[in-house]
């Protein structure tokens, strides 16, 4: 497959500079732009998809009727962190 190039981006010398400070070994600065840009992009995608499943749930509330009151949700995800920790303190005890 042929590859494309992404635009150069023009920054302030300062922020390059820390950059290449944080560069991992052997990393280049384009390695570094590419796993950035991966990165963003994947987190767009979550935050469509995210939208996406809360506005098809909307639409099935509305739908249905069937709502759930978020003193209930607040109830239950209460009882789950609980319900960890309490897992968690066991296991390190």
């Amino acid at each position: 497959m042929k590859t494309a190039t992404i635009p150069s981006v023009r920054v302030e010398p300062e922020l390059r500079e820390e950059v290449e400070q944080l560069l991992g070994e052997g990393e280049s600065l384009s390695e570094f732009v590419e796993a950035a840009v991966r990165v963003a992009v994947r987190q767009r995608q979550n935050q469509a998809e995210f939208v996406a499943r809360g506005l098809r749930s909307l639409s099935r509330a509305r739908q249905t009727g069937g709502y759930v009151e978020a003193d209930e949700v607040l109830r239950k995800l209460d009882s789950k962190l609980r319900a960890t920790k309490a897992r968690k303190s066991a296991t390190h005890s």
